[in-house]
């Protein structure tokens, strides 16, 4: 999970880098889990069980097929591979570069101030 708010500061960091950055891949991150960890964050958060529903990569796949100009069960089928999406959070733009980024907990918290 990378906040909105993170990738703006991140894009207008790496267009501004010196030396410019050009012809290759910038990765960023913010926080890394799997979906079980999500839901185990958002028991903590909210205090109280979440109902967890599996869509086995089948399920995912029939999705797409049927509604294949949706982007969200796209995204859907992508963050469920057994591979994810991720890269080492080590080896990215803001690690590298010593950019602060916000985890899910954090990002949960602001919106209840917002909310509030």
């Amino acid at each position: 999970m990378t906040s909105s708010e993170d990738i703006g500061r991140l894009t207008a960091s790496i267009l501004a880098h010196k030396p410019p950055i050009q012809n290759e891949v910038v990765y960023v991150a913010g926080d890394t889990f799997s979906y079980a960890q999500l839901a185990e964050k958002m028991e903590h958060y909210l205090g109280r069980p979440v109902i967890r529903e599996l869509w086995d990569m089948d399920r995912l796949r029939a999705e797409v097929a049927a509604h294949p100009d949706d982007g969200i069960r796209k995204y859907r089928l992508a963050f469920a591979r057994d591979t994810g999406v991720a890269w080492d959070k080590k080896q990215t733009f803001n690690a590298l570069q010593g950019i602060e980024v916000t985890d899910v907990m954090t990002w949960l918290k602001r919106q209840q101030r917002h909310v509030a």
